[in-house]
């Protein structure tokens, strides 16, 4: 097996990233229909423009994604094909994003609640790069919680001092 990376996607990775997207729908709220899947594309296809989607690719098949936004400093995404899991995909699609990210200020992220067993492998993904659980909220009436990342020690807004 080839190393694995992460790099932005760009529109030649659409079909796989979507087919991706089907395959995990059913553990994301607001993925539930077919429309709703076809909204996230238009989505998913501006984030690529913008340079804020990031994948990582198995050959040519899309087995992890990530989108970020720069103007709201979070985390809006995050999934990995089921057979993938475990093998630091998440990690690295989460690092790459991150070094993208205004690391001077909180960066935020919306998750699982504690007790949701969707959330297990995502919280402790958060945890383990640092985020802690904020306030709880809902989304696609789901409830949810945001996690926070505090801004780096030592930095300041001119640059990475």
């Amino acid at each position: 097996m080839q190393k694995l990376t992460a790099e932005y996607g760009d529109e030649n990775d659409i079909v796989s990233w979507m087919e991706l997207v089907h395959t995990v729908s059913k553990q994301f709220p607001g993925l539930e229909t077919e429309e709703s899947i076809n909204e996230h594309k238009c989505t998913v296809l501006k984030f690529m423009n913008e340079q804020r989607a990031i994948c990582v690719k198995d050959n040519n098949r899309v087995v992890g994604v990530l989108l970020f936004s720069k103007k709201h400093n979070m985390i809006c995404c995050l999934a990995v094909l089921p057979e993938y899991r475990e093998q630091g995909i998440a990690s690295m699609l989460l690092n790459t994003a991150l070094n993208c990210l205004d690391r001077t200020k909180i960066i935020t992220v919306s998750t699982y609640r504690q007790r949701d067993e969707k959330g297990i492998a995502a919280r402790a993904l958060y945890k383990k790069f640092g985020f802690v659980e904020g306030e709880l909220i809902e989304e696609f009436g789901y409830p949810n919680q945001r996690f926070v990342l505090n801004p780096l020690p030592g930095k300041c807004g001119f640059g990475n001092q």
